[in-house]
């Protein structure tokens, strides 16, 4: 069961990264993974389950503890350039979230942790540039690893 429930998840994720959200159709999502619509709803009563559970798969994938603030962002600059659709999926959900509470309420606790998470890293008043600058890198994602080495220097000189 365990199995078939990440399943689903990935095969959500990739229709997020391909199609948008306004293209995640939970039939679609079923039919990839070979069960009856109805089953799905089984593993995701309903469709914000499923989104929050895709951004869980997500951002687990960036989850990166006890490196440092430099490991970091060489960590966030390489997945920007190899894995990009970890990030359109996430931009897409972020975007989603100006418009729907509950999907807003996954966002704000994901990101609850990742300033956390900063913040074992950097100074609190630092936090809020490094989440900005991840996210808006994503958007223009030619040479992030160059921006991100800016960033740091910035933060550790400061």
């Amino acid at each position: 069961m365990g199995d078939r429930r990440q399943e689903l998840i990935e095969a959500a994720f990739r229709c997020l990264a391909a199609k948008g959200f306004e293209g995640l159709r939970l039939r679609e999502v079923a039919r990839e993974v070979g069960i009856d619509h109805s089953t799905l709803h089984h593993h995701f009563p309903t469709k914000n389950d499923l989104i929050a559970a895709v951004v869980q798969y997500t951002t687990r994938q960036l989850h990166a503890p006890g490196t440092t603030l430099g490991d970091y962002l060489d960590m966030l600059a390489v997945a920007m350039r190899e894995q990009p659709e970890l990030f359109v999926v996430l931009r897409e959900i972020d975007l989603r979230s100006l418009r729907d509470p509950e999907i807003r309420a996954t966002i704000e606790r994901v990101e609850e942790g990742w300033r956390g998470a900063l913040a074992m890293r950097i100074a609190p008043e630092h936090v809020a540039l490094v989440i900005a600058a991840a996210k808006g890198l994503t958007l223009i994602p030619d040479d992030p690893a160059v921006v991100l080495a800016h960033l740091r220097e910035l933060i550790e000189g400061a």
